[in-house]
């Protein structure tokens, strides 16, 4: 009986760590609570260009980043993709795409910044054409190879 216990707890554990939601947070923004997070299952991570240049858009793994504006320099973020309270992305689909909202929030201030809150933009994926877009300008590619 004891045997048959252990084997149960172990198989629970196994199965609720490999099936639970994506980790999230709630973010507290102008419009009210949203929640984040930074995993979808494409492999959105990476950098990136606006027409194979600067200025860029970094997405790193564990929700930390650069975003830089046009003729700015570089700063540093916080982000996620919209989700709803129990961790799964918030998303439109379209024929060949799939339309998410992005939220960022710089970790320093400048004396220039008139808003400190989190911001909202655009995010896309496109399957044709394998590409990502961050405010219809920012691309990159990917693969369908990638891990998801």
């Amino acid at each position: 009986m004891k045997l048959k216990n252990t084997i149960l707890i172990a198989l629970l554990f196994f199965a609720s760590k490999n099936f639970a939601q994506n980790a999230f947070t709630s973010i507290e923004t102008s419009d009210g609570i949203h929640y984040i997070t930074p995993n979808i299952d494409y492999p959105i991570t990476g950098t990136y260009y606006f027409e194979g240049a600067e200025p860029i858009v970094e997405l790193n793994a564990n929700g930390m980043g650069i975003y830089q504006l046009h003729e700015q320099p570089k700063r540093e973020m916080v982000w996620g993709i919209e989700c709803d309270e129990n961790g799964a992305p918030m998303y439109i689909k379209g024929y060949d795409s799939a339309a998410y909202s992005l939220w960022y929030q710089y970790t320093s201030s400048t004396e220039n910044d008139a808003f400190e809150g989190w911001k909202k933009v655009p995010f896309s994926i496109h399957f044709n054409t394998l590409k990502m877009y961050i405010q219809g300008e920012r691309m990159k590619d990917y693969s369908e190879t990638a891990e998801k």
